[in-house]
């Protein structure tokens, strides 16, 4: 498909993207496909979707691709279903079914129960089909070459994770869930331990991200929207910023100072948060450490 009239749109401002994902594509797809749109080889994301996911997804352009690394730590929250009675090689829908037993016996309790050690702060071991490097080489080709992987669990939090529905259809068991996690919680791992709890295997069939941090699906833009538009950036970099950070305005002094890539004085903030200049500039990300407002990476010139 061609970008409609992308050749006569002049380069995007930086910013952020905040883009409703289809299925079927790569985090990097929407990458490239960005980089049509905003024309500009300097585009990145802000935590990577499964191709089955769909649903947010954060684009930086230009200068805010540098804020894409707060990005990924926000909380992310997602609607999923768990199908429970079969067990598949990468914990979702993509791969080889690999075993099945019969789920049609649980009852609600039974779900409820086996979903209760799956919240709060908990160790939880990544699904071996991810993008987790060993030895460096990413944990999913080593799986595709035939080789076994075995990651070491890793702390997680999963501050919500409640049930929409249930549905019994044959000998499986589906489960609507929404999720609320921090930062490297694999929902299809939530999938698998859940099934390997109740003793019937389980992966994910569906997984809709709907928001990252404070960015949400309700202004989220789908790729075809995003190119009939003159500039597909949803937020301009001062107000990503503004969105993302506490706030500090700095004097013609201090902007000079940090512009330079000087500390000022701590104001007290507790960081890192966003400094801008007179004129409303973004000036610099600071961080404040041994008495003085230090930035840890300065947007201009």
């Amino acid at each position: 498909m061609v970008d409609k009239a992308v050749a006569k749109k002049a380069p995007a401002r930086s910013g952020l993207v905040v883009v409703d994902k289809p299925g079927g594509m790569t985090s990097h797809d929407v990458v490239s496909r960005m980089r049509r749109l905003a024309r500009t080889r300097r585009v990145g994301h802000g935590g990577t979707l499964d191709p089955m996911a769909t649903g947010v997804l954060i684009i930086g352009v230009e200068k805010a691709t540098r804020l894409l690394t707060y990005v990924i730590g926000s909380t992310k929250e997602y609607r999923a279903t768990i199908r429970l009675g079969q067990a598949t090689v990468t914990d979702d829908a993509e791969g080889d079914v690999v075993s099945t037993m019969d789920a049609s016996g649980l009852t609600d309790g039974d779900l409820h129960a086996g979903l209760a050690p799956l919240r709060g702060e908990i160790l939880q071991v990544p699904s071996a089909v991810s993008a987790i490097k060993v030895d460096g080489v990413r944990s999913y080709h080593r799986v595709r070459a035939g080789a076994e992987v075995a990651l070491e669990a890793r702390p997680v939090t999963v501050s919500r994770l409640d049930v929409l529905g249930i549905r019994r259809e044959g000998e499986v068991v589906d489960v609507d869930v929404d999720v609320a996690c921090s930062s490297g919680t694999y929902i299809r791992a939530l999938a698998r331990d859940l099934g390997a709890a109740l003793g019937v295997g389980g992966h994910l069939t569906a997984l809709r991200r709907t928001a990252v941090g404070a960015f949400t699906l309700a202004e989220a833009a789908t790729l075809d929207e995003l190119a009939e538009r003159d500039d597909p950036v949803t937020l301009p970099l001062p107000a990503a910023a503004d969105r993302c950070f506490a706030r500090r305005d700095a004097t013609p002094d201090e902007a000079k100072t940090l512009s330079h890539g000087g500390p000022l004085a701590p104001a007290g903030i507790e960081g890192p948060y966003a400094v801008f200049a007179p004129d409303g500039t973004v000036l610099a990300i600071v961080s404040e450490r041994g008495g003085k407002a230090r930035p840890e990476i300065v947007l201009v010139p």
